[in-house]
C-alpha cells in the first residue's frame, strides 16, 4: 500500500503569528497610545501649575467675595453679593471704571497711532534705522518699577528734570505739581505709559509691515500712488489683522494697569490716579477687606472676559476663520 506524503499547511514558522495587517494595526495603536502619553507627560507639569496658581486663587477669590473677611483664618460671615452691591457704589470704583475708559481712549487715539506713525517711518531704508529701533524699544524692556522711580524723580515738584528743562528754554509757568496735582495726574501717567509701552506697539506694527509683499507697493508706484493712497489701501488693510491684536492688548493691559501706577503715585493724589487693580491691592493688602478687594478682582475678570469674548466674537472673528480654514486647508496635498 502506497502512501503519499501531504505537507500540512498549518505548519512552517508562521504558525501562530497575526496576519501582517493585525500585526501593523496594533503597532499603529501602539505608538499613536505612547504619542498620547507623551503629549500628556509634558503638559501635566504646566496644567498642574496652571491650577494651583491661577484657577484655584481664582476660584477663591469668587469664594472669598461673599463673605466679609479680613484675610485671617477662613471666611465665615457670609453676606451673599453686598460685596457687589457696595461695589457699584463705591464712587472710588466708580472713578476707577471712568479712568480706565480714559486710558483706552487715550491709548487708541494717541499711544497707538504714534507707534504706528513710528513703525512706518522705520520700515523704510533710512540710515541708523536698527539703532532707532533699539532706542525706541528699549523703554519696553526697563521694568515697571524702575520706569516709575525714574519719572518719579523725572516730574518730581520744583525740583525734577522736567521742571529744569522747561525753565531752560522759558516755559517756567508750564510746569507744576505733575503726579500732586489732580489736574494733571492722569495727564502725566498717561505720558509715562505711553513712553513706557509704545516700543511693544511699534515692534508688532514693523512685524506685520514686514510680511506684506513688496511687490504690490511697486506695483503701486508703478500705477503712480502716492504715500497716503499706498498706506491706506495696500498697507492698512494688511496691517489690520496685527491692528486687532495691538488693540485687544492695549485694552487688556488698560483694565488690568497696576505696578507702574503703584510705584509712581500708588492712586494718589486722594484716588485720582486710581486704578481698579490698585484699589483691589488697597483694599486687600492694606484695609484688609479681603473680601471686597476679591469682590473687586472678580469685577476686573469679568469685565477683561466680556471684552475679550465679545473682541473675539466680533472683531478677531475674520482672523480666527482664516486661520481655521488655513489648518485645515494644509494638511491637502
Amino acid at each position: 500500500m502506497t502512501s503519499t506524503f501531504l505537507p500540512d499547511k498549518r505548519s512552517g514558522p508562521d504558525v501562530g503569528l497575526p496576519p501582517p495587517a493585525a500585526a501593523e494595526g496594533r503597532g499603529r495603536a501602539r505608538r499613536r497610545a505612547l504619542h498620547w502619553l507623551t503629549a500628556v507627560g509634558f503638559q501635566v507639569p504646566a496644567l498642574v501649575l496652571f491650577g494651583t496658581l491661577v484657577l484655584l486663587p481664582m476660584l477663591f477669590a469668587l469664594y472669598a467675595s461673599v463673605f466679609r473677611w479680613g484675610g485671617f483664618g477662613m471666611p465665615e460671615d457670609y453676606i451673599g453679593g453686598d460685596n457687589f452691591t457696595r461695589l457699584f457704589q463705591d464712587p472710588v470704583f466708580l472713578g476707577d471704571l471712568w479712568r480706565c475708559l480714559l486710558l483706552v481712549g487715550l491709548s487708541l487715539v494717541l499711544q497707538l497711532p504714534f507707534a504706528l506713525a513710528l513703525a512706518v517711518a522705520l520700515n523704510q531704508r533710512i540710515r541708523g534705522r536698527a539703532v532707532y529701533r533699539m532706542l525706541f524699544f528699549a523703554p519696553y524692556i526697563l521694568s515697571e518699577a524702575i520706569t516709575g522711580v525714574l519719572f518719579s524723580m523725572i516730574f518730581a515738584p520744583d525740583d525734577g528734570l522736567a521742571d529744569h528743562v522747561l525753565g531752560a528754554i522759558g516755559l517756567d509757568g508750564v510746569g507744576g505739581e505733575w503726579f500732586a496735582d489732580p489736574s494733571t495726574v492722569m495727564a502725566t501717567l498717561f505720558l509715562v505709559m505711553t513712553w513706557k509701552y509704545f516700543g511693544f506697539h511699534m515692534m508688532l506694527y514693523l512685524a506685520g509691515l514686514q510680511s506684506i509683499p513688496a511687490e504690490l507697493t511697486e506695483a503701486a508706484l508703478i500705477d503712480g500712488a502716492g504715500p497716503w493712497q499706498r498706506f491706506r489701501h495696500i498697507t492698512l488693510p494688511l496691517l489690520a489683522p496685527t491692528l486687532r491684536v495691538s488693540v485687544f492688548l492695549s485694552v487688556i493691559g488698560s483694565i488690568q494697569l497696576f505696578d507702574l501706577v503703584w510705584v509712581v503715585t500708588a492712586g494718589g493724589p486722594d484716588h485720582h490716579s486710581e486704578t481698579m487693580a490698585v484699589t483691589m491691592f488697597q483694599y486687600g493688602f492694606k484695609r484688609y477687606q479681603v473680601g471686597y478687594a476679591s469682590a473687586i478682582s472678580v469685577a476686573m475678570f469679568g469685565i477683561s472676559l466680556v471684552f475679550a469674548l465679545a473682541y473675539q466674537r466680533f472683531v478677531l472673528r475674520r482672523d480666527l476663520q482664516g486661520a481655521t480654514t488655513t489648518m485645515r486647508g494644509g494638511g491637502g496635498s
